[in-house]
């Protein structure tokens, strides 16, 4: 298996910029998450690592090899896709050894490879099964043997499970991440659902209108969110912001929110003007004696946990607590906050305040 460092890759069709300068690496054996909603380039992204797209400007390595103007058969990647693409008229067995047969590979070698490969994705009693009576589950499991057949460098997964329904799905997610542990195969793997990306990526790189907003382990992003849409993109519920005007030097130690001071963070930097205060759900808590105050508008019941909605002088906010607690509609509660847990914003850009950015975590500029 490969490294793969992408460099300021730019892909445009006419006027539309598909994927703007990009730059991040996938680290040998890595677990890789491409996550942003539909139409963020995300997929023009991992095509472009495939060579199904040549990028218009920028540079591709594969185990440090510039790549980015090779066809896809001079890569040494597989791809799986969303919809399975199988050869219905072939049965299993088939299916599998395509892809060595016509490379030319001796039958008995096929026949010990394909036979491998069906052990360890557990589908030997289906070989000789026509894929076209096969479940969903099943005809995943034979697109991505085909795929690992061929002992490629590195895997692309476009959506692979999108066409499964949830519980299945789930299941399916953690058989995959539990085969690539197995391999230790480098794998590129494209998702609009976070809670995919954050269950079984590495690393993820977050995208949002061809622009890369965030690249680092799922417990940085979630933690340490580099920008407002990273913040309200990850998480469930995602991050509470509370809109305030005031101004943030270098090394403050709150901000002052409808005329109470609340601890924050040191910050990286001054900023002025509108400020975002951001808070997940979790680091809420009711408490009698605090200042900052907020009216409860309802309570979600969720088994060990509620999510309660407040009214504040700020803005609506959402406490994750625990269910033993009581929080009647119409009350008027106090509200603490970690202040190590806080993030600020600049509203007028999006950018995060925050002091403590691993390197290369931040990638929008």
């Amino acid at each position: 298996m490969a490294q793969i460092k992408i460099n300021n890759i730019r892909k445009e069709f006419g006027d539309f910029v598909a994927v703007k300068e990009s730059s991040f690496t996938i680290e040998d054996g890595e677990f890789f998450m491409l996550l942003g909603p539909s139409g963020c380039g995300k997929t023009t992204t991992l095509r472009m690592i495939a060579g199904l797209e040549l990028p218009t400007a920028g540079e591709i390595y594969l185990d440090g090899e510039e790549i980015s103007q090779r066809p896809p058969s001079q890569r040494d990647i597989a791809f799986v896709f969303q919809m399975f693409a199988l050869y219905p008229h072939m049965n299993v067995r088939k299916n599998l050894s395509y892809p060595l047969v016509s490379q030319g590979m001796p039958r008995a070698q096929v026949k010990a490879k394909v036979e491998e490969v069906a052990g360890i994705l557990g589908i030997t009693d289906i070989l000789s099964r026509p894929v076209g009576g096969l479940s969903g589950g099943d005809r995943q499991r034979v697109a991505l043997g085909r795929a690992i057949v061929r002992d490629p460098k590195a895997f692309m997964m476009d959506e692979p499970l999108g066409a499964l329904d949830a519980e299945f799905r789930e299941h399916m997610a953690e058989e995959l991440r539990a085969l690539h542990d197995r391999m230790g195969a480098t794998t590129v793997y494209v998702t609009h659902d976070q809670l995919e990306a954050m269950q079984m990526g590495d690393k993820i790189v977050v995208m949002n209108n061809a622009v890369v907003e965030q690249f680092g382990t799922p417990q940085e992003i979630y933690d340490k969110p580099a920008t407002m849409f990273v913040a309200d993109f990850i998480g469930s519920p995602s991050m509470n912001f509370l809109r305030f005007e005031g101004a943030v030097a270098g090394g403050a130690q709150h901000v002052e929110l409808n005329g109470q001071k609340l601890g924050v963070p040191a910050q990286r930097q001054g900023a002025s003007g509108n400020l975002v205060f951001g808070v997940r759900p979790e680091h809420v808590t009711l408490s009698d004696s605090g200042d900052y105050r907020g009216e409860v508008m309802a309570a979600e019941y969720l088994g060990t946990t509620q999510i309660i909605t407040l009214d504040t002088p700020n803005g609506e906010l959402k406490a994750r607590i625990d269910s033993s607690l009581t929080a009647n509609v119409g009350e008027k509660v106090g509200l603490s906050f970690e202040a190590p847990k806080v993030t600020l914003f600049d509203e007028a850009n999006g950018q995060a305040l925050i002091s403590e950015l691993n390197e290369g975590v931040l990638a929008h500029g």
